[in-house]
C-alpha cells in the first residue's frame, strides 16, 4: 500500500499526472515562494494559513526551498530528504521508485517479539543503514525478531541520539538515503525480522526548527516540556503533521510499527486526544499487515493499551521502566536519582512490576480515553535490563554487565526472557558488550556548553559520579571521540567470550519461543499470583487458560527460601552450593 497524494497534508506529494504538489502551513507569512532549479513559483495563499502550489517544473530529485516575504529561505518542515544540513535545501523524493522485494510481507504477531534496540550511527563502524544490513544475519541467528531503531529524523549536526529531530519526515543523511533505509527494512523482512522506528512527537530540537517563526500557533503559549515549548495538539495542522508523519514511516518505508517517545509530554485538551486519533487512523489505514505501536509513558496511561474483544484497539505495548529500576537497585546498589522512589520497597516493586507491570497508575494523567481495562495480557509490557537511557545517561556510559556480579546478571537475563512480558535488549547486550554507550551530540557555542553542563544532572539521576570522579572528568558530549567510543566492538562478538555469551542468550530466546510464546498466544490475560517469599526473591505464578508458569528466583548472594512449585522444570540456574543467585522456571497444567 502506498500513501495517496490526498493523504499528505504537509510537504510534497507526487501526483498521478507527474506534477508535484507542495503544502506549507505558515499563518505568519503573507507570501511564500517555491524556489527550485532557477524557478520561482508563487504559492497560493489560503485563508486558514496554508500555502499551496502544484507544478510540473519540479521533478523527483530536485532540491527546493521556501522563500518567505522578507526574502529569507528555509527548508520544508515536512522535507522527505535534505541535500545536506537541516537548514539547507530539501529534496523532492519519489517513494514509488523503490522496488520492494518483500511487498507481500505481513509482519509477525506481537507474541513473537524479542526486541533489539539499536542506534544506527554506533551499531557499525560505518554508522549507516547499509552497513547495518550486514549484521542482520547475526541478529536472526541469535533469535531477534524485532529491531527497534532509535530516531533517524533529521537533526542538526553529524551525530546525536536522534531525539532532537527538527525535520521529522527526512532520514538523517549521515545514515544514508531514503532508499538505503528502505533497503534495511526490506532485508530485515528477508530474515523474518520486524522493524520499529522510534519517533519523537513531543518536541522539536533546538537548531533548525523554523516553525516558531512561520507558524507560532504550532506551539502552546502556556505549556512547556523538559525540552522546550509544548506542541499545540488542539490545532488541526499540528495533529496532521504528526499523524501523517506516522503514516509516512509505516507506508513509504514499510516499518512494522513505531515506538513513541515520552508520550506523557503529549498533552492535548481537545475532546479527542491526539494519541487516540493517531492510533485509530493508523489502524484504519494500514490494514494489509500487522502493525505494532509501543509507547514510552512515565505517567502510565494504561488506557492506551485497552483491548477490543481481546484485540489491540490502539497501542500494543508500553515500556515497563519500573521493572528495570527495581532490578537495577538490586544489581548495583545504586538508589539515588530516578531510583530513589523505589529504594524502600524494592522487593515489592519488583514483584509487582514482574507479575503485572503498571506498579503506579495515575488516573489523573490518564485522561486520554476510557477507564483502563483489567486485566491486560502480559505482552503489553516491554521489559529490559538496560536501554539507551539507562546506559547513555550514566556519567561514563557503563553497561550493566560491568556493574554487577556475572552470576546475578545471568539470573536477571533468564528472568527477562522467561517471564511473560516482551523482552528488549540494548545493542551489544547479546554478546556481552563492555564498551560504554555515551550521550553524544554535535552542537556549537552556547548550546554545546549548555549540553555539557546538563550532563552532571543526568549523571546524578542515573547512578551519580563514581568515587574519585568529578564533573570535570565527564566525557564531552560534543567531542567526536565520545561518539566513536560508543560504537559496538564487533571483534568482541566474535571472541570466545562473546560467542559464549551469545550462545547463552540464544538458548534463552529459543526456550522462550518454545515454551512461553505458546502461552501468550492463547489470547487470555493470565491472573498472576505473587507468593510470599524471603527478601530478595521472586515467587510468581501466572495462571494461563491451560497451563501455569512459575518462576522462583533468588537475586541475593545469600541462602533464601521460597514456596515450592510443581510441574516440568524447563530452565534452571542453581545456586552455587546452597546460596547465591539462582532461578527455576516450571510449567504445569492449570
Amino acid at each position: 500500500m502506498s500513501p495517496s497524494p490526498t493523504r499528505r497534508t504537509w510537504g510534497p506529494s507526487m501526483m498521478q499526472d507527474g506534477h508535484v504538489r507542495f503544502r506549507l502551513w505558515a499563518p505568519a507569512e503573507d507570501r511564500v515562494t517555491l524556489i527550485s532549479g532557477g524557478h520561482e513559483i508563487t504559492m497560493h495563499t489560503q485563508a486558514d494559513g496554508w500555502h499551496e502550489v502544484e507544478t510540473d517544473l519540479v521533478k523527483p530529485g530536485s532540491p527546493y526551498l521556501y522563500r518567505l516575504a522578507d526574502d529569507s529561505e528555509i527548508a520544508d518542515p515536512a522535507s522527505h530528504a535534505q541535500l545536506a544540513d537541516v537548514e539547507g535545501p530539501s529534496i523532492v523524493t519519489d517513494h514509488e521508485s523503490y522496488a520492494w522485494r518483500n511487498a507481500g510481507w505481513k509482519g509477525r504477531p506481537w507474541e513473537d517479539a524479542v526486541i533489539y534496540e539499536l542506534h544506527i550511527g554506533t551499531f557499525t563502524p560505518q554508522g549507516t543503514f547499509r552497513a547495518a544490513i550486514e549484521h542482520l544475519p547475526h541478529l536472526h541467528d541469535i533469535g531477534i525478531t524485532v529491531i527497534e531503531i532509535m530516531p533517524v529524523a533529521h537533526f542538526s549536526g553529524r551525530r546525536g541520539w536522534g531525539y532532537d529531530g527538527v525535520l521529522h519526515y527526512a532520514p538523517h543523511p549521515a545514515y544514508g538515503t531514503p532508499d538505503d533505509l528502505k533497503a534495511l527494512v526490506d532485508v530485515a523482512h528477508d530474515h523474518g525480522i520486524m522493524v520499529l522506528l522510534d519517533v519523537v512527537y513531543n518536541h522539536f530540537g533546538p537548531v533548525g526548527n523554523m516553525l516558531h517563526r512561520i507558524a507560532p500557533p504550532f506551539f502552546h503559549p502556556e505549556r512547556h516540556t523538559p525540552w522546550g515549548a509544548a506542541l499545540a495538539f488542539e490545532r488541526e495542522p499540528v495533529r496532521r503533521y504528526f499523524i501523517d508523519n506516522a503514516l509516512h514511516w509505516l507506508l513509504d518505508y514499510r516499518f512494522d510499527g513505531l515506538r513513541f517517545d515520552a508520550t506523557e509530554e503529549i498533552v492535548d485538551e481537545s475532546n479527542h486526544h491526539v494519541l487516540l486519533e493517531m492510533a485509530a487512523t493508523i489502524r484504519q489505514t494500514v490494514t494489509d499487515r500487522q502493525v505494532h505501536l509501543v509507547v514510552e509513558d512515565q505517567a502510565k496511561r494504561k488506557s492506551l493499551l485497552n483491548r477490543d474483544g481481546g484485540n489491540v484497539h490502539h497501542y500494543t505495548a508500553a515500556w515497563n521502566d519500573v521493572f528495570h529500576h527495581a532490578l537495577h537497585i538490586i544489581a548495583t546498589g545504586e538508589d539515588g536519582g530516578h531510583y530513589a522512589k523505589y529504594r524502600d520497597n524494592t522487593d515489592d516493586v519488583l514483584r509487582r512490576a514482574t507479575a503485572r507491570g503498571f506498579v503506579s497508575e495515575d488516573r489523573e494523567s490518564d485522561r486520554v480515553g476510557p477507564l483502563p481495562q483489567k486485566p491486560l495480557p502480559q505482552q503489553v509490557n516491554v521489559n529490559f535490563l538496560q536501554n539507551h537511557d539507562q546506559v547513555g545517561n550514566r556519567a561514563f556510559g557503563e553497561r550493566l554487565l560491568t556493574l554487577t556480579d556475572p552470576a546475578l546478571y545471568r539470573v536477571m537475563s533468564a528472568l527477562l526472557f522467561l517471564a511473560p512480558p516482551v523482552p528488549l535488549l540494548f545493542m551489544g547486550e547479546e554478546f556481552g558488550e563492555r564498551r560504554p554507550f555515551h550521550f553524544f551530540a554535535d552542537f556549537d557555542g552556547e548550546l554545546a556548553e549548555a549540553t555539557r553542563a546538563g550532563r552532571i544532572d543526568e549523571a546524578e539521576n542515573f547512578g551519580g559520579l563514581p568515587d574519585g570522579k568529578t564533573a570535570d572528568d565527564l566525557p564531552d558530549p560534543n567531542d567526536e571521540q565520545t561518539f566513536l567510543a560508543s560504537k559496538l566492538d564487533w571483534n568482541h562478538a566474535a571472541s570466545p567470550e562473546g560467542q559464549r555469551h551469545g550462545a547463552f542468550v540464544h538458548s534463552l530466546i529459543r526456550l522462550r519461543q518454545a515454551k512461553i510464546r505458546p502461552l501468550l498466544a492463547e489470547g487470555e490475560a493470565p491472573e498472576p499470583s505473587i507468593l510470599a517469599s524471603d527478601p530478595g526473591t521472586l515467587a510468581i505464578d501466572w495462571h494461563f487458560a491451560e497451563k501455569t508458569l512459575s518462576i522462583r528466583a533468588n537475586l541475593t548472594h545469600d541462602k533464601r527460601n521460597w514456596p515450592s512449585s510443581s510441574g516440568e522444570t524447563v530452565f534452571e540456574i542453581p545456586a552455587v552450593g546452597d546460596a547465591g543467585p539462582s532461578i527455576a522456571v516450571s510449567i504445569r497444567p492449570t
